[in-house]
């Protein structure tokens, strides 16, 4: 029988009820909410979200002083509990104790939607398991808002997360998505950006890209160019201040790249790994064939030597 759902006495299964179903003049039903926050301007917290923080038996937080320091100026007193990537094992047991035994409980993130770049799928994964209620609460997301301020093509889209801090790493993981027809989506640290901007032109090619930081506050900025501006303006710039998310536009359906586009790739990525790692990474960026990769990278091997 699948998670969720349960049989009646004629054999026929039904949903679990979800805990959604609640009047506003009863305490929630029992079960796990995953709760939005704002990323910045804390008028952008629903309305529903005040109703169940200030109902819930526990407040499950990446850090108890930041959330500490919104419920504080939301009014509200709900206990807090740490929920993050280093504790989450031993944490995990205890929030599902409760939650068996009928508490009200939300999981929320330091901003944003719970769950994105953050520990609490398995949470999620261990309740759907042992078929405990669980739903979300939806509000501001700094992925989708990024992506609205971008001006780039939002119909197909793929948040890949946080990059690896090593080049090597990176472009290798830049590489792997160099070929998904779709706008990208990364969480990115302010002080890397000098960095990672150029390895994204260099893995992606130069796409069109946005970087917005500071979303909802005083000082919101959506910056726009191609990747190498971008580059550019903060290698001379300085790292930016605030949170970052980079947006970088799908790959552009045209011919090929040039042969000295290539050749530049190779010569580049020659510099800090094999040849056979290099002509990999750089076929995978392109979308053209290893063993023609291969064979430019070892002429190119073979002309420097």
């Amino acid at each position: 029988m699948r998670d969720g759902a349960k049989a009646d006495s004629r054999g026929k299964t039904s949903a679990e009820p979800q805990p959604t179903d609640w009047t506003a003049a009863s305490k929630p039903a029992p079960g796990l909410y995953l709760v939005a926050t704002p990323i910045g301007n804390l008028d952008d917290i629903t309305l529903r979200a005040l109703k169940l923080l200030k109902a819930a038996d526990l407040v499950a937080c990446e850090d108890t002083r930041v959330t500490g320091k919104l419920m504080s100026l939301l009014g509200l007193k709900a206990p807090l509990t740490p929920y993050h990537e280093h504790n989450a094992d031993k944490a995990r047991p205890a929030l599902l104790a409760g939650l068996r035994e009928g508490a009200v409980i939300c999981l929320v993130s330091d901003a944003g939607t719970p769950l994105v770049s953050d520990p609490g799928f398995r949470l999620v994964r261990a309740c759907i398991d042992e078929g405990l209620p669980v739903t979300s609460l939806p509000g501001a997301s700094a992925t989708l808002t990024a992506l609205q301020l971008s001006g780039l093509p939002s119909d197909r889209f793929l948040f890949a997360g946080f990059l690896p801090n090593k080049s090597g790493a990176r472009r290798a993981a830049l590489a792997e998505l160099a070929g998904v027809p779709a706008s990208l989506i990364f969480y990115e640290s302010a002080r890397r950006l000098d960095d990672s901007l150029p390895d994204m032109a260099a893995m992606l090619g130069d796409r069109p890209a946005a970087v917005a930081r500071e979303l909802t506050k005083l000082y919101e900025e959506v910056r726009r160019g191609s990747l190498a501006e971008l580059a550019a303006h903060y290698r001379e710039a300085g790292p930016p201040k605030g949170e970052v998310v980079v947006v970088v536009g799908p790959p552009a359906e045209d011919a090929p790249p040039a042969e000295d586009e290539i050749d530049a790739r190779l010569t580049e990525a020659m510099a800090s790994m094999s040849l056979r790692d290099a002509a990999a990474l750089v076929a995978a960026a392109t979308g053209l064939p290893k063993r023609d990769v291969y064979a430019r990278a070892v002429a190119l091997g073979r002309d420097k030597g």
